[in-house]
Order: structure tokens, then C-alpha cells, then sequence
């Protein structure tokens, strides 16, 4: 038996119909008390040209989107006779079967492409079909050609269909397949990850490395950007998100966060006014503060640089954090954050997503895997 799947297919909300190519000989056999014979011989063969003398079900294949029969050279269909009147029909034939996909778990997915067959005019008052030794063998022989799948087995199922001229017996047999992880896992999986990780390196950057990390972040935005397009593009195209989209996703949010704190920590470093005071405090300053007097104007000589600091009761606690070299105030001013007992140093924004981050990511993609492969 030869089975291939296609890449044709259609879409209908949240079932992926797809086709599916399969090379097999299907064998019939019935009783026929007109056909019965003595003598020696227990059976003898009618070739195909003769076929059409005799009595033959009308089976169809009810989900078959084209069905060939082979006639090199000559037709493939035979007919064997038994003295007791027993038919054996053999016919080869290709067809093209539509199978419904549900890609909620894709790339993780697995699903059973029916082949469903009955009588076309014959109701069940007039033919029962009936499995005859339902076996199947898989072995590394057989001709299974699947590119994107691997074949796990067969089963089969019995039922009747009630239509306008009818009850009619269909017999269904599903060919179980599963998708190949690993051509999905390089391709994306292990890209937006690595990706992902990547723009966490902007962490170990000092925050006065505006271009670098900038660019870092917006590089890993849009390349995230580019797989979840890549992703969409050449896998299939559904209305619904799938388990590869979420993950791409949520590193696309990822990375568009690290790109954010930057933002964040260069806003509140560089751009915090003091509430109180004068329009020169905007300099940085550079040394510690002392015990001084509320107000201090130091004018060294006409061309040095002057600096006025206004200090009150209210106003924050300042340490410093680096010195700066040439002419300038004292020491920048360090900013804090508190709600409650929940204390953030603005400073030390770096050192708490050099933790945050990894730890988020991993603990995410042990609760998506769980989920995803156990689902």
C-alpha cells in the first residue's frame, strides 16, 4: 500500500482540510448462488474484459475527491470463482481523499485521515459490508511515503448512515498519523528561543550604551517580527492560533519587554526633574552631599560653572552613583521606587531582569511544554 500526503487543501473555520494520495487494491468478496459449479478444479479466474458480465457491488468511496483505476497494460481488476460460489474482486486503484486536520497542537499534533467506502444505491435491506480479517503488518518494507508525518497505524469503524434514499452500512479505515517535531523545532522553535535569549544581553550593558542596546532590542523585535510571518507563510493557514503561534508570541513579547525596560531606565535615569528645585539642578551632580546650609551658592570665579542646590526636608535621600569627569555639579541623584514594603531601585533595574526574565522564560516553557505534549 502506497500513501502520500499533499499540500493541497482547503479551510473552514477551525478544521484544516487536507488531501491526501493513496495507491491500494481493494479486494471484495460476496456469495453469489447463480455462480455456483461442480467439478475438479476449486476456482477459476475471470480477467478484467470479463468483469463487466457479472454482478459487482457498487461501491464508492463517499470521501474521495478523484479515484483513477489503472489499466496498463491491461485493466487491473480480476475476478476469482469459488465452486461454492463465492466471488473474489480485485481492482487497483489511486485515490484522492480529503482528511480534516485540527491544528490547535501544530506542530505537535496527530490525527487519523479517514477512507470511508459503501454501496452508492444498494441499502442496508439489500448489502452488509463486513471487515474480513482486518489486519495490517507495519514494517520498514512497506511503500509509506510521508514527508511531514509518520505513520503510528490503522483502525477501522463500522456505521450506518441514514439519508433520503436510505440507511446505508459505511465502513471507515483511519490511517493514524503523527507530524515530525523536529523539522519544526529547528526551524522555529530554537530560533526564537535563541532569539529570545539574545536580547537579555542588553541587561549586561551599561545603560549610558544607548545605541547599542537600541539596537539590540529593535534587532530582536523584528526578527521575531520575521518568524512569526515566516511561520505563517509556510505552515498551514489557519483562523485559529496554534500551539507555535502562542510560543512565538509570547517571545515576541519577550523581547519587546527587554527592549521596554531599556526605555524605562534611561526615562527615569536621565529624564527625572527635581521637584523643588531651580531650573540649573537639571545638571548632573557629581560628589556627595554634606551637612550644609539649606541654600549654597558658590561662585568660584566669573568663568567657572555655577550651580545652585536647593535642599528641603521632603525631598528624597540622594547618593551617588558614578563621577563624571570635567567641569560639572556634584553626583546624580539616585532614584527609588516604593508601594508598601516593595522597594525598586531604578539603578539596579538591570540586576532584577538579568533574574526576572530567565526565570520567567523558563518557568513558561515548562508549563507550555507539559501542557502541549500531554494535552
Amino acid at each position: 500500500m502506497y500513501l502520500e500526503m499533499e499540500n493541497s487543501y482547503s479551510q473552514t473555520n477551525a478544521i484544516f482540510l487536507w488531501e491526501y494520495t493513496i495507491d491500494i487494491t481493494f479486494y471484495q468478496t460476496w456469495y453469489d448462488e447463480r455462480l455456483r459449479y461442480n467439478g475438479s478444479f476449486e476456482s477459476f479466474v475471470l480477467n478484467g474484459n470479463l468483469v463487466s458480465l457479472l454482478w459487482v457491488p457498487d461501491t464508492f468511496f463517499r470521501n474521495s475527491k478523484r479515484t483513477q483505476e489503472h489499466s496498463i497494460t491491461m485493466p487491473n481488476q480480476m475476478v476469482r470463482i469459488y465452486k461454492d460460489g463465492r466471488v473474489l474482486y480485485t481492482i487497483r486503484m489511486t485515490i484522492d481523499a480529503g482528511c480534516s486536520l485540527h491544528m490547535v497542537k501544530f506542530p505537535m499534533d496527530s490525527h487519523s485521515c479517514p477512507l470511508s467506502f459503501s454501496s452508492f444505491s444498494y441499502p442496508v435491506s439489500d448489502i452488509i459490508y463486513k471487515w474480513d480479517n482486518f489486519t495490517l503488518e507495519i514494517n520498514e518494507n512497506n511503500s509509506w511515503k510521508l514527508f511531514q508525518f509518520d505513520f503510528t497505524g490503522v483502525s477501522n469503524s463500522t456505521e450506518t448512515v441514514a439519508t433520503l434514499a436510505g440507511d446505508f452500512m459505511v465502513l471507515t479505515l483511519f490511517f493514524n498519523v503523527s507530524r515530525r517535531f523536529g523539522f519544526v523545532a529547528f526551524q522555529n522553535y530554537v530560533p526564537s528561543s535563541v532569539t529570545t535569549m539574545i536580547s537579555w544581553i542588553s541587561f549586561w550593558l551599561k545603560k549610558d550604551s544607548a545605541p547599542a542596546r537600541t539596537s539590540l532590542g529593535i534587532t530582536s523585535v523584528l526578527t521575531m517580527t520575521t518568524l512569526g510571518t515566516f511561520s505563517r507563510k509556510n505552515f498551514p493557514r489557519v483562523s485559529y492560533i496554534t500551539a507555535l503561534d502562542f510560543y512565538i508570541a509570547v517571545c515576541f513579547v519577550f523581547c519587546f519587554c527587554a527592549l521596554m525596560e531599556f526605555a524605562v531606565l534611561n526615562f527615569l535615569t536621565y529624564n527625572r526633574t527635581h521637584p523643588r528645585g531651580s531650573p540649573k539642578l537639571r545638571h548632573p551632580r557629581v560628589c556627595a552631599r554634606a551637612p550644609t546650609p539649606p541654600r549654597i551658592r558658590v561662585i568660584p570665579d566669573p568663568d567657572s560653572f555655577v550651580c545652585d542646590i536647593e535642599d528641603s526636608e521632603e525631598e528624597e535621600e540622594e547618593e551617588s552613583d558614578e563621577e563624571d569627569e570635567g567641569p560639572s555639579c556634584p553626583a546624580r541623584q539616585a532614584v527609588s521606587w516604593q508601594q508598601g514594603r516593595l522597594f525598586i531601585h531604578v539603578y539596579r533595574l538591570d540586576n532584577y531582569s538579568r533574574v526576572i526574565f530567565p526565570v520567567t522564560f523558563f518557568f513558561f516553557n515548562v508549563l507550555y511544554w507539559l501542557v502541549c505534549l500531554n494535552l
